[in-house]
């Protein structure tokens, strides 16, 4: 990239000279000519700094700066923004801090502010997350730069997200390495030997780069594994040092290594083969489909595997990998009657045939029975098994395969395709047709008690949460609409109900489960949406919100437009539960007279006014709405707003789930 021409250098101890020689004559003048003016007010006193009084910051605070000195030659920070340029990351949404300040500098300014756009963040959690959302609709990665060891614990909950819902997210971390150099207070206290330490067990892979062409070969690497299958976040330390220091003008140049992406793991031929004849087989095979589709394309194969063989379809939710709307959509309960079932990318294939009981009377301890029939045959196609550590424990229970491929599911969909056709007689054909018709029965049976049971307590007060989600699906359903978040606090309302169809209607839920995942993760998403022409919806859960709400100022500030509907049940309802059902089984409620559960547990007196503060960050708003009859117009208030390129919150009163 060619550099920019700084423009006229201004010397600065010759301006402040020129400052005072133009002062001085000014007061030589007014001194000779009287002149009736009101009186100023003092100058309003110093404002002294929060950090604690030291030699350096009473320095810093009240003594007179010395002149910088000039950097010679190309900052070493602008070598790596060209690296990062390479890779079209478009958006960098982060939380300003000194320990990056030198790659900070050369992106806004070297680097134009454009591809990355820098995004400013109040939060290095909101930061992660947002480019969690976003990569859910793009496809891409964004990059985000976290500050040494406290930035970085601040983003840890939003990385393990992106680590167990198998997302690329580029994190950069400053650090000052060198401590005979770096400076003495702050910095020191945010530096350490090896920040890479504190994420090294959720992340696909970290480095730190020692000199400018490690860091291109160690960047181009990054983002080259982030984006193999199973995707994942990867983190580089940056040492401050090494962002500041000019390029050298002798010797041989750093280079930019050329980014060609990986082919996603397939699985096993023969497996596939294998899988294929029990498949083609089974009376009653069934698909369960967690994070099976990294890509549209992933979904049109999942329906053409299905229909070949009129298999019935789980979609646990961890993307859009099945239309709602199809008649092989099938609820969970399914998997008591299939003889065969094919897990695709499942986060845990145990529970997928096994139910646990937690609390069940036993002690407080859970309880376990299966799902499944004895001689049920399990087929697995993941590709987590070419990435799992043993630290955290998102691989779940061990559950024994009888055909397992660790390989990307998608990629390996056209080969399992071939293979099933190959594999099923002409004398089954006509028992699969059958399958179809018995399938196309129970669909039909399954949404009509699904609608009769969102029916109950609809006009209830505080609104039920099946008509917040049905009345938010009325007013998007004309517009090209994606729900860019939805916690499953909602009694899982919209996939029950809305039809959902195209891949980015539904983007999956956190991954980790981490509470504060849900308004950022919406506000990247709508960005990549914002892009795309889409309308962005969000049912927005209240504890979730006050986790980081100053991502609603970060909407608002970069003009993300954004439909945010409030659950707002007024607690963490899901402990709320928890601890009733304890206290039950320890008979609290009856010793110590009365329910206790709400302590702790509870989001009220007073009531966060959810509305207001959205206002007070620059979104348009509304509420509280209790009742029901007012959903609808504010509804069509609020989408209109969006549509014109405003955030829109509404504040809902809810029922608890």
């Amino acid at each position: 990239m060619a550099r920019k021409d700084p423009g006229p250098q201004v010397d600065r101890r010759k301006f402040l000279t020129g400052v005072a020689a133009a002062g001085a004559a000014t007061a030589a003048a007014t001194m000779s000519t009287p002149v009736t003016r009101a009186a100023e007010p003092a100058p309003a006193a110093r404002v002294p700094s929060a950090l604690p009084p030291s030699m350096h910051v009473a320095q810093a605070e009240t003594g007179t700066p010395r002149e910088p000195a000039r950097v010679p030659g190309i900052p070493g920070s602008d070598f790596m923004v060209d690296v990062v340029k390479t890779l079209g990351i478009k958006y960098l949404p982060a939380n300003c801090a000194s320990s990056y300040r030198a790659i900070h500098e050369s992106l806004i300014n070297y680097g134009g502010n454009k591809q990355p756009e820098f995004l400013t963040c109040m939060h290095e959690e909101s930061a992660v997350a947002m480019a969690h959302g976003y990569f859910k609709v793009a496809g891409k990665p964004l990059m985000t730069l976290c500050h040494g060891t406290v930035g970085l614990q601040h983003a840890t909950m939003g990385i393990y997200n992106a680590w167990c819902d198998r997302v690329p997210v580029i994190v950069v971390g400053g650090n000052d390495m060198d401590a005979a150099t770096r400076p003495p207070g702050v910095p020191t206290f945010h530096s350490a030997q090896d920040i890479n330490a504190l994420v090294r067990d959720f992340t696909k892979w970290d480095d730190t780069p020692v000199s400018l062409q490690h860091f291109a070969q160690s960047f181009v690497r990054a983002y080259k594994i982030a984006m193999t299958p199973p995707y994942g976040p990867v983190m580089i330390s940056l040492d401050a040092g090494l962002q500041q220091e000019p390029m050298k003008d002798h010797g041989e140049k750093p280079y930019v290594p050329r980014y060609v992406p990986t082919a996603p793991p397939q699985g096993d031929s023969g497996a596939v083969k294998e899988a294929a004849r029990l498949l083609a087989a089974a009376q009653n095979p069934l698909i369960v489909a967690d994070r099976a589709a990294r890509t549209p394309n992933g979904m049109r194969l999942l329906v053409q595997l299905a229909e070949t063989l009129q298999a019935r379809v789980i979609d646990q939710g961890g993307r859009m990998n099945f239309p709602r709307t199809h008649y092989l959509s099938a609820p969970p309960t399914a998997v008591s009657s299939a003889d065969v079932i094919l897990g695709l990318e499942l986060s845990d294939f145990w529970a997928t045939v096994n139910s646990y009981t937690d609390n069940a009377g036993n002690g407080g301890i859970g309880t376990n029975s299966t799902r499944i029939k004895r001689d049920t045959k399990l087929i697995s196609i993941s590709s987590v098994e070419l990435n799992t550590k043993a630290n955290y424990q998102d691989f779940q229970r061990f559950q024994v395969i009888d055909v397992p491929m660790a390989g990307d599911a998608e990629a390996t969909l056209p080969a399992l395709i071939e293979a099933v056709k190959a594999a099923i007689p002409n004398d089954r054909k006509g028992a699969i047709a059958a399958r179809g018709e018995a399938a196309k029965k129970a669909y039909t049976e399954g949404k009509e008690r699904t609608r009769a049971a969102a029916a109950l307590g609809w006009d209830a007060s505080p609104v039920s949460t099946a008509r917040l989600c049905m009345e938010v699906y009325a007013a998007v359903k004309d517009l090209d609409w994606s729900l860019v978040a939805s916690e499953g606090n909602v009694s899982n309302w919209p996939n029950r109900l809305w039809p959902m169809e195209k891949y980015h209607h539904w983007l999956g839920r956190s991954g980790g489960y981490g509470v504060g995942y849900g308004a950022p993760a919406s506000v990247g998403a709508a960005l990549a949406n914002r892009d795309l022409g889409r309308f962005s919806v969000s049912i927005q859960s209240d504890g979730d919100l006050m986790y980081a709400p100053g991502v609603l100022w970060t909407a608002a500030k970069h003009k993300i437009p954004l439909l945010a509907v409030m659950h707002n049940n007024r607690g963490y309802h899901q402990e709320v539960m928890h601890v009733q059902r304890l206290s039950n089984f320890r008979n609290r409620v009856a010793n110590y007279g009365g329910d206790m559960g709400p302590v702790g547990t509870r989001i009220e007196n007073p009531d966060i006014e959810y509305h207001k503060l959205a206002e007070s960050m620059g979104w348009w708003a509304k509420g509280p709405i209790k009742d029901p009859a007012q959903l609808g117009p504010a509804l069509k208030e609020a989408v209109k707003v969006v549509q014109a390129g405003q955030p829109a919150l509404l504040n809902v009163w809810t029922q608890p789930r």
